[in-house]
C-alpha cells in the first residue's frame, strides 16, 4: 500500500525483578536482588537498578550477596513472571494486534510491535513511542524503546536506549555501527571467533566483505553482515495477547495478620483496575485464593451489585469479607482473579432528587453482615408454602432500570399489615360464627365474616401449625370500622388477631 514500515521494540530490562517489584511498592527505592535455584545453591538471576549500582551482578551466590549491606533478597516466582508477561502483551495490544515476544536473552524481555500505518491513530513516530512508554509506566514497568523501519535494528538498539530512539529510514547502519557485538544474538562459540578476529563493534563487522564472511562462516556470516548493516529482512509471527485478569504474589514466610495482607492486595487491585480501565470496563467480580501454610487453599469470591472501578470500595469489601471468613492458618501466597463488566452509567434527571451512590450499597451491606451475620442480611422472599411466616433471605441485587420501565404493573390500593406477634382476642359466637370480639380495649361487633379458611402443615416437625382463618368486617361502638383477619389456633385453642387491612 506504499506505507513505510515501522517496528517498535519494547525492551523490559531485568524482567524477573520488575515482575516482582511492580506488586511490592514498599520495596521502591531499595536495592533488590532476585535469587533462582534451590538452597543453598541460589544465584542472582536479576536485580533492580539500585542493586546493580552497588555492584550486584548476575550469578552471585547468596553468600557473596550478603556482603552488600541493605540488599533485599527475593526468590524468583515463575507464576508472577507469567502474569507480568501477560500484562506486557496486553499493554502492547492496545496499540497494535501485530506483536511478537522475542526469546528471553539474559534477564530481559523484548516485544516487537508492528506499527505500520498506525500514525493516523496515534500520531507521528515520536508521539507513538512516547505513548507506548507512558502506557508501560502506568503499569509499573520501566522500559526502553526503539523504533525503526527494520525490526532487527530496533531489537539491537532498544537495550541501549537511555531515551527513546527513532531511526529514520535508511540510517539504520549509522545508528548500529557503534554498538558492541553483544547486541547481536550470537552463540558463545561465534562470539569468541569474532573476538579472535579483532572485531569489537557492529560497524567493524559490517565493513567486512560479505563474500569472505560467507566463505568462513557460511550463510550465518551473511546473516550477521545484514544484521550489522540494518538490512536483514524480518518475518513477524504475531502472537495474540490474552486478556486474563489475574495477579499472583508468593511470600517467603507465612503471613498471619489480615491487615498486612491488604498492603499486598492494594497493588494487585491497582494493576487489575488499570488494565480494565484501558478497555473502558470495570470489575464485575473478584476471586481471592489464599495459599495456606502446609497446603490447601482458602477461596473467597466477591460479586458487587454493579461493576466497580473504585479501588477503595473493592478493597474495603475484601477486608470485611476476610474478617468475616478468616483463613485457619498462615498465608503463603495470594492469587487475585477478576472478571470484567460494563461500566455502570446512570443518567440522572435535571430535577431528580439525589440518591445514594450504588457502589456504597455493597460496603454498607458488608458492614451490617459483619455485625448481625450474613444469613440475616438481604431481601425477604416468601417460600412456596402455606405457612404465613415462612420466608428466606436473598442477596440484594440491583435490577436493570431500562427493563423495569416496560414491566410496570398496577399496584393494589389495599395493604395487609401483619401483627407480629399475633394479638390474642376474646371471641363470642353466634351459631358457630364470630359475633363479638374485644381488641385494643374496644368491643367490635362483626358485620360480616367469610370463612373459615383452614390451613395446616409441618405435622412431621416440632413447628406444626393448624389454623382456621376468618376475613372479618367489624364495627366498634363509636362507629370505627375494622377490616381484619381473625385466626383460631386449633392446637392451642385460642383466637388471635393475625392481620389488619389498611
Amino acid at each position: 500500500m506504499g506505507l513505510t514500515p515501522m517496528y517498535v521494540c519494547v525492551h523490559v530490562p531485568e524482567f524477573p525483578a520488575q515482575a516482582m517489584l511492580r506488586l511490592r511498592p514498599e520495596l521502591k527505592g531499595r536495592a533488590v536482588a532476585v535469587m533462582a535455584g534451590d538452597p543453598p545453591l541460589e544465584e542472582v538471576c536479576s536485580a533492580n537498578p539500585n542493586a546493580l549500582r552497588l555492584g550486584v551482578v548476575r550469578g552471585m551466590t547468596k553468600t557473596e550477596l550478603e556482603s552488600f549491606a541493605g540488599v533485599c533478597m527475593l526468590h524468583r516466582s515463575e507464576a508472577e513472571e507469567r502474569s507480568a508477561r501477560d500484562v506486557v502483551m496486553e499493554a502492547a495490544s492496545a496499540f497494535t494486534p501485530r506483536m511478537e515476544v522475542q526469546p528471553v536473552r539474559g534477564s530481559a524481555l523484548d516485544v516487537v510491535l508492528d506499527m505500520t500505518g498506525c500514525h493516523r491513530i496515534f500520531g507521528e513516530q515520536y508521539e507513538v513511542v512516547n505513548r507506548i512508554v507512558q502506557a508501560f509506566i502506568k503499569l509499573q514497568f520501566s522500559v526502553r524503546v526503539a523504533a525503526s523501519a527494520n525490526a532487527p535494528t530496533a531489537l539491537c538498539l532498544a537495550p541501549t536506549a537511555a531515551t527513546a530512539i527513532v531511526v529514520p529510514p535508511g540510517d539504520e547502519g549509522t545508528h548500529l555501527r557503534d554498538l558492541p557485538l553483544s547486541a547481536l544474538p550470537l552463540t558463545q562459540e561465534l562470539a569468541e571467533k569474532l573476538e579472535l578476529w579483532g572485531l569489537r563493534s557492529l560497524g567493524e563487522l559490517a565493513s567486512l566483505p560479505e563474500n569472505d564472511l560467507v566463505v568462513r562462516l557460511g550463510q550465518e556470516g551473511r546473516r550477521l553482515c545484514l544484521l550489522a548493516r540494518g538490512e536483514h529482512p524480518y518475518l513477524m509471527v504475531p502472537e495474540e495477547a490474552p486478556f486474563n485478569l489475574a495477579e499472583y504474589v508468593a511470600f517467603d514466610s507465612p503471613v498471619e495478620l489480615l491487615d498486612s495482607l491488604l498492603f499486598v492486595l492494594g497493588p494487585m487491585l491497582d494493576q487489575l483496575l488499570a488494565r480494565v480501565q484501558n478497555r473502558a470496563l470495570s470489575l464485575a467480580s473478584a476471586t481471592i485464593t489464599l495459599g495456606l501454610d502446609g497446603g490447601g487453599e482458602h477461596v473467597r469470591t466477591l460479586k458487587p451489585s454493579l461493576p466497580v472501578s473504585e479501588r477503595e470500595v473493592l478493597l474495603k469489601l475484601m477486608h470485611l469479607d476476610l474478617q468475616a471468613h478468616p483463613p485457619s492458618v498462615g498465608i503463603m501466597s495470594v492469587s487475585l482473579k477478576a472478571e470484567a463488566g460494563d461500566r455502570s452509567k446512570v443518567q440522572m434527571g435535571l430535577f431528580a432528587p439525589q440518591t445514594p451512590e450504588p457502589m456504597r450499597l455493597d460496603v454498607t451491606l458488608a458492614r451490617i453482615a459483619a455485625l448481625v451475620g450474613e444469613e440475616r442480611v438481604g431481601c425477604a422472599r416468601l417460600r412456596d408454602s402455606h405457612a404465613s411466616e415462612s420466608f428466606l433471605m436473598e442477596r440484594f441485587t440491583v435490577s436493570d432500570s431500562r427493563g423495569a420501565k416496560g414491566r410496570e404493573e398496577k399496584r393494589s390500593t389495599v395493604a395487609l399489615r401483619r401483627c407480629r406477634p399475633p394479638v390474642r382476642v376474646a371471641m363470642r359466637f353466634d351459631e358457630s360464627r364470630p359475633a363479638v370480639f374485644f381488641f385494643a380495649g374496644k368491643r367490635y361487633s362483626v358485620q360480616s365474616a367469610f370463612g373459615p379458611w383452614r390451613r395446616s402443615g409441618d405435622w412431621w416437625s416440632g413447628s406444626v401449625w393448624s389454623f382456621e382463618e376468618w376475613d372479618v368486617c367489624a364495627v366498634a361502638a363509636g362507629g370505627d370500622t375494622l377490616l381484619c383477619i381473625l385466626a383460631h389456633d386449633l392446637l392451642r385453642h385460642h383466637w388471635q388477631m393475625d392481620a389488619l387491612y389498611d
